[in-house]
């Protein structure tokens, strides 16, 4: 009886001592929670910013789940970008990168379509800006030319235009423009290089040019404009602005990309880092090797 007694306290005490021992031990972070160390504080809105003038919901992880949005499925799982205009050598280097960025950036199969020429535009989508430069309407782009020609096997499609854009008649330009619910949208490179890409501006133009498509593609997946960190989400009036924001996106909204496109985190970060150093865009390449040193 007695060592009945004993050995039933022993079973006691060694099952309290494992859960104890246990408890101490550390969890291990999850990724986002690795990452999450390197997330730059999002700065006061300044007046004149997107976030001094918008008032935002904060889209948290769960209110994303929730939200309607376009996912890559088998057989519609691939990004094509459609060049309309007449290109230099330059800006289509600027678009191949720009193509090759966001394969990575999404971890999806992405494409470069034949270029439509100029002459899609119909006078009456055309105006000429007070600058003096001619203009076109953005969502005739989307509703007439894109959404038509979007390929079957596309979960996205975006437009890639030298000319300048404007939304509507009292708006001097956007830099680009989408229609979520279709998976089709369009932006311009005017502007990211005043009007033209040279040596000297190719790397601005370039990194405007992958912030702009990134974040206009992840709005199409479903993530609204990012109040959580520094991040390529976040909303931007101006140039100024789209210059300040990280190409990386935040802990969340990574979060948000990885619950819809399942990929392996160091894989992408890894082919980041070749990318950013490949172009020398070294703040970009900085980050990214800062979240690859947390996984260490």
């Amino acid at each position: 009886m007695n060592r009945e007694k004993y050995s039933f306290f022993s079973i006691i005490l060694y099952s309290v001592l494992c859960t104890f021992f246990f408890s101490c031990q550390k969890r291990e972070k999850t990724y986002f929670e690795a990452i999450a160390t390197n997330d730059i504080k999002l700065s006061e809105p300044q007046s004149g910013s997107w976030r001094y003038n918008h008032q935002e919901k904060f889209q948290q992880f769960e209110d994303f789940q929730k939200s309607k949005k376009i996912k890559p499925k088998p057989g519609k799982n691939t990004i094509y970008l459609q060049p309309i205009g007449e290109f230099s050598e330059l800006q289509k280097k600027e678009i191949e990168l720009t193509k090759e960025y966001l394969r990575i950036y999404f971890q999806l199969e992405t494409k470069i379509l034949p270029a439509l020429p100029n002459t899609i535009f119909p006078e009456k989508v055309k105006r000429i800006s007070k600058e003096g430069q001619e203009q076109i309407l953005a969502g005739y782009i989307l509703d007439s030319i894109l959404i038509k020609r979007k390929p079957k096997d596309a979960v996205v499609l975006m437009g890639i235009t030298e000319k300048d854009l404007f939304p509507r008649m009292d708006w001097n330009y956007v830099f680009g423009q989408a229609s979520y619910e279709d998976g089709v949208g369009v932006t311009s490179i005017y502007r990211f290089s005043g009007g033209q890409v040279t040596d000297s501006n190719f790397n601005e133009s370039l990194l405007r040019l992958i912030k702009v498509g990134s974040h206009e593609i992840g709005h199409m997946f479903g993530i609204s404009h990012c109040l959580n960190a520094n991040c390529v989400m976040n909303g931007s009036n101006s140039l100024p602005e789209t210059d300040y924001h990280l190409a990386r996106a935040c802990s969340l909204c990574q979060q948000k990309l990885n619950s819809s496109i399942h990929y392996d985190h160091k894989k992408r970060l890894l082919a980041l880092k070749n990318f950013f150093a490949k172009q020398h865009l070294n703040s970009e390449l900085s980050r990214a090797e800062q979240d690859i040193n947390v996984l260490q």
